[in-house]
């Protein structure tokens, strides 16, 4: 497969410290195929926005951390087998355990939306607790509450592991009662609107509308 690489002007801010994060900084490169994309002028142009669109919806992630036994993992996306089209790059590769269907996972991640240029609806780093420190997000592998790609994504890393994931809007939102539900009402009315409008998928845009980026941290497991 020809892999057009095409790397972000702009980096994005750090991931805020979590006391389980790596102290060496890992950066990340995004790839982006050319398959998705046809030889005629209309579709060039297309072409031509779509990877300015990638470049500002994948931009360089800088990841910060203590445990210097994680390893930094190669910077090319590849497809998850049986996924229905999920991408992922992995950023670390964790060492602890792989969850398996029934678990319950607590996972931190950062959701963008590439339809509106990477605009990120939601965050696990903004929700606090009484402590300020940062919820995770938690859920059981396989519940089918969660949008599948996640669930395709988090089911192959181990604990500790930091994944890049690219959703295609099959393995997305399909209803506004999946999670992850971002807790902002405005947020999710947005995400929801865009993802989910009529007239633009009466335009055959649904292929793009809801494509979904999460960056995703496995932080724990516990086996059921």
């Amino acid at each position: 497969m020809t892999v057009i690489q095409c790397s972000a002007a702009v980096q994005s801010p750090p991931l805020p410290h979590h006391p389980k994060s790596p102290s060496n900084a890992v950066s990340a490169t995004t790839l982006v195929s050319s398959s998705s994309f046809s030889s005629s002028p209309t579709t060039s142009r297309r072409a031509a926005l779509s990877l300015s669109l990638f470049s500002t919806a994948f931009p360089t992630l800088v990841f910060s951390s203590s445990a210097s036994s994680s390893k930094s993992a190669v910077s090319e996306f590849s497809e998850l087998p049986n996924s229905g089209g999920v991408k992922v790059l992995d950023l670390r590769f964790g060492s602890g355990d792989v969850p398996l269907d029934g678990d319950q996972v607590a996972v931190h991640y950062y959701g963008r939306l590439a339809a509106k240029q990477g605009w990120r609806f939601d965050s696990t780093y903004d929700h606090k607790d009484e402590n300020g420190e940062p919820i995770p997000f938690v859920f059981f592998l396989g519940s089918g509450k969660v949008i599948s790609g996640i669930e395709a994504a988090v089911r192959s890393m181990k604990v500790g592991g930091i994944r890049r994931v690219v959703i295609p809007p099959s393995q997305g939102y399909q209803s506004t009662s999946q999670e992850p539900i971002p807790p902002n009402y405005f947020d999710r009315q947005r995400l929801f609107t865009t993802i989910f409008n009529p007239t633009r998928l009466a335009n055959g845009e649904g292929s793009t509308l809801g494509t979904l980026i999460f960056d995703i941290e496995l932080v724990n497991l516990r086996h059921q």
